[in-house]
């Protein structure tokens, strides 16, 4: 998500410290970004500069308008959460006499009960990390050091944050924190750097320092101090970086959509952060539906396309069961040319990665001029698809540059699943204390998801040794039979070869034809603790296995029935019947990525895709 770079060099003042930040920010382009902005110390005190858009902006500005030598420099390159993607909104922001400017990483959940507490103080942007500027600079009024008002403000903060902030007044320091957000330390000879990740520094110095969480951090250009909570000395781990600054971009991954395999556990994560108000009721980013039409709605209407309609089949799943609303999930750019029965009732949800997808716009449209009311999942602030709805819960995936999506489907589901729950609190199908429970699983999902990332060697060597492999199936039920979909989805685009996915009851209905001496089968192997469902997948692994193929299944930890019946078992952890999704994708798209890049395939740009479909 958000890029972010601090430096600190001599104190004779230079054009360096901008120029090492704004090469930093290049290199964190990958992470996505719709703003960027810089803030400098110099001998006449604090300058920034900031604008909408991309790097090429800020440095037009600066070309116009240039900034004075100086001593240390913070930058960012900002993925909206709170507030549009605004020169306004843009970081970095400034406290309220303009001496103090820091940058952030990450979602304040209690910003506005902070806030509340500034009564009297102006406010320039939207955004969540105004507040903490205004904060530290009546901290450091109190403390006129700029390490204890960081230390001072940020145990008041509840969500994830990295923090950077320069003063005026310190001409020679950067004072960074972090909670839930990555922050790297970067060590060099005469100077040092903060930065989201190495690639922000390294085409400066590959030693780096790793930051616990809660710490703080001070570097000056000979120095770097990092303390606990508390104030009191830590220690970080030292490292030397083993990749070089060509592979920057990618943050050390061979590709984008390895990279952005890796994210998922942060993306889903991010997408649950903030999502409770101050006694428990989950909260939609804008809504502007009033509560008594939603209590009122009798069905609810996915229209997505492609990946982003296998998370609206997972939602099915989950609001139905929470809800007791019927959901039907509608190919965006089927939807409005069947005639839809469509009501003043009816919720529509439109799923979408960019938010541009023309066929889910057009779809949108339609449902609205038949009166229903249009609620937008989208990754992308700003975009057409949250423009053009009545309500919007937006995915904090960070931004998806492999053509073939990752992160986004689980945000997508992780969003979903959060929909279900507020409408089941909101209309009383569940108990608050029900709704804390569900919550709490989700919470432990990130956990999961890296807990499959971290055993993913055996799903790669699985994968090189089938790349001459032409055609595979994939089986599941209930919420096995989306994984499915979209499992052999990722085949088709990734390796171009045959790759089909099937509810695992149809088997027996035509499917099992194909099924000859050595076709290879995944199954997605329900939890033990639901037995009907289990035992029936079990049974169409024994069917497809006595008549040759090779079943490659992906079940539980502790799940012993498949052993006998497998000839290979990606394992992972138990998990919640509806949340099984987030933990049994993830072992198919690491085999498609791989597969692909073992027969030499571009994995991030495959054939004949696009990112974002703006045509219909």
């Amino acid at each position: 998500m958000c890029g972010i770079v601090g430096y600190v060099g001599p104190l004779a003042p230079s054009n360096r410290p901008l120029q090492v930040t704004l090469e930093g920010l290049a290199r964190l382009e990958y992470r996505g970004y719709d703003s960027a902005g810089v803030a400098l110390v110099t001998p006449d005190g604090l300058t920034s500069a900031k604008k909408a858009g991309k790097l090429a902006n800020l440095r037009e500005e600066l070309a116009e308008r240039p900034l004075p030598d100086a001593t240390v420099a913070i930058g960012h390159t900002r993925w909206a959460t709170h507030g549009a993607p605004t020169d306004a909104n843009a970081h970095p922001h400034l406290s309220a006499d303009g001496r103090l400017a820091v940058i952030h990483n990450g979602i304040i959940e209690n910003f506005q009960a902070l806030k509340a507490e500034l009564d009297g103080t102006a406010f320039t942007s939207e955004t969540d990390t105004e507040v903490v500027a205004h904060l530290l600079g009546r901290a450091y009024e109190e403390t006129g050091d700029l390490t204890a008002a960081m230390l001072a403000v940020t145990p008041r903060l509840e969500g994830a944050y990295t923090l950077l902030a320069v003063h005026a007044d310190e001409p020679a320091t950067v004072v960074g924190a972090r909670r839930n957000s990555p922050l790297v330390i970067g060590l060099g000879d005469g100077e040092n750097f903060l930065g989201s990740d190495v690639a922000a520094f390294i085409s400066h110095t590959k030693e780096a320092l790793e930051m616990g969480q809660d710490q703080v951090v001070t570097i000056t250009a000979d120095d770097v101090r990092v303390v606990d909570a508390d104030g009191n000395p830590a220690e970080g781990r030292r490292f030397t970086v083993d990749w070089d600054a060509s592979a920057a971009v990618k943050g050390g991954f061979p590709t984008f959509m390895a990279k952005e395999i890796h994210d998922q556990p942060k993306a889903v994560a991010d997408t649950l952060l903030g999502r409770t108000d101050g006694h428990g009721n989950l909260i939609l980013d804008e809504l502007r539906i009033d509560e008594s039409i939603l209590r009122s709605v009798d069905k609810i209407i996915v229209v997505a396309c492609g990946t982003a309609a296998y998370a609206g089949h997972v939602a099915k799943y989950a609001i139905e069961h929470w809800c007791r609303i019927p959901v039907e999930v509608e190919l965006a750019h089927e939807f409005r040319y069947r005639d839809p029965v469509v009501s003043e009732k009816t919720l529509v949800v439109a799923i979408s990665q960019s938010g541009e997808t023309m066929d889910t716009i057009m779809a949108v449209r339609h449902a609205r001029e038949q009166g229903a009311k249009v609620l937008a999942v989208v990754n992308t602030h700003g975009s057409t698809i949250p423009r053009e709805s009545d309500a919007v819960l937006y995915t904090h995936a960070g931004p998806e540059v492999a053509v073939a999506s990752t992160k986004a489907f689980l945000a997508q589901i992780t969003a979903c699943y959060l929909l279900g729950l507020y409408l089941a609190q909101l209309r009383g199908n569940k108990y608050p204390d029900e709704v804390a429970g569900y919550l709490d699983e989700l919470a432990q999902m990130p956990a999961k998801i890296q807990q499959v990332i971290d055993n993913e060697d055996q799903i790669r060597e699985v994968a090189r040794a089938m790349k001459d492999t032409t055609s595979v199936l994939f089986l599941g039920r209930h919420v096995g039979y989306p994984v499915a979909l979209e499992g052999a989805l990722k085949l088709k685009e990734l390796a171009y070869i045959h790759a089909e996915g099937f509810a695992a009851g149809e088997l027996k209905h035509g499917p099992i034809a194909l099924v000859e001496e050595g076709q290879a089968v995944f199954f997605i192997v329900p939890t033990p603790r639901r037995p009907l469902l289990h035992n029936k997948v079990i049974s169409n692994i024994q069917e497809v296995r006595a008549r040759g193929a090779r079943t490659l299944v992906i079940a539980e930890e502790g799940d012993d029935a498949v052993n006998e019946f497998a000839e290979v078992i990606f394992r992972v952890p138990r998990t919640p019947t509806l949340m099984m999704p987030l933990v049994t994708v993830v072992p198919l798209q690491i085999f498609a990525c791989e597969l692909a890049g073992a027969k030499g395939l571009d994995v991030d740009q495959p054939r004949n895709l696009a990112k974002s479909v703006t045509v219909e």
